[in-house]
C-alpha cells in the first residue's frame, strides 16, 4: 500500500519535520508508531512515523535526507511512503543504556524485538521531567529483570518526543 501526498517542510525546535495530512495518515494500519520506507522528491528513506497525538503522524528528516533532496523549510515536497515490517534500530540515549548496562540487562535487552526496544524508548522519553525519566528507566530495568518484554499502560497514539510535544500532542 503506497501513500502519496504533498507536504510543507516545517520545524519544531531544532527538528525539521513533515506532518502527514490526516487523509494520508488514516491509510496507515495503526495510530501508533509505524516504520515506513519511501521517497521524498525521489530520494529514498526509511523512518519511524511518530503519532502526533491528534490522530495523524509526523517524521523528522535526517540531515542526510535534507542534503540529498536539497530542500529547505517552507518548501513543498512530494512524499511517497509505505509501511514496512522491518524496524530500524532506535538510537538509545546514554542514560537509558547506562541503566541497562548497570543492571546487567544487556542480554535481555538484546533479546527483545526492535519494535519492543522502540516501545521502551518511547515510554521512557515521553516526559520532560528528569525525575520521572529516571524513575521510568529504573522501572524499565526492574520490569526487564522480571522478564517483561514490553512496557504497559501508555497511550501509544500520543507523541512521545518530549521536546516537540506537550501532553503527548505535537506542538504547532
Amino acid at each position: 500500500m503506497s501513500i502519496s501526498f504533498k507536504a510543507i517542510l516545517s520545524n519544531i525546535e531544532a527538528r525539521t519535520i513533515i506532518k502527514l495530512p490526516m487523509n494520508s495518515s488514516e491509510k496507515l494500519p495503526s495510530r501508533g508508531m509505524i516504520m515506513v520506507q519511501g521517497t521524498m522528491n525521489g530520494v529514498s528513506f526509511i523512518a519511524p512515523l511518530e503519532p502526533d497525538g491528534k490522530g495523524s503522524h509526523w517524521f523528522e528528516l535526517s540531515d542526510i535526507l535534507l542534503n540529498e533532496t536539497r530542500v529547505t523549510l517552507g518548501q513543498i515536497v512530494n512524499v511517497d511512503l509505505e509501511p514496512v515490517n522491518e524496524w530500524i534500530e532506535p538510537e538509545i540515549p546514554e542514560d537509558i543504556m547506562d541503566g541497562i548496562l548497570k543492571s546487567g540487562l544487556m542480554s535481555q535487552w538484546d533479546s527483545l524485538t526492535t519494535k519492543a526496544r522502540w516501545e521502551w524508548l518511547r515510554w521512557i522519553r515521553s516526559t520532560n521531567n528528569a525525575a520521572t525519566r529516571e524513575k521510568r528507566i529504573n522501572v524499565a530495568c526492574s520490569k526487564l529483570q522480571k522478564g517483561d518484554r514490553r512496557p504497559c499502560c501508555f497511550d501509544a497514539t500520543r507523541c512521545t518526543v518530549a521536546d516537540v510535544s506537550k501532553s503527548g500532542v505535537l506542538l504547532d
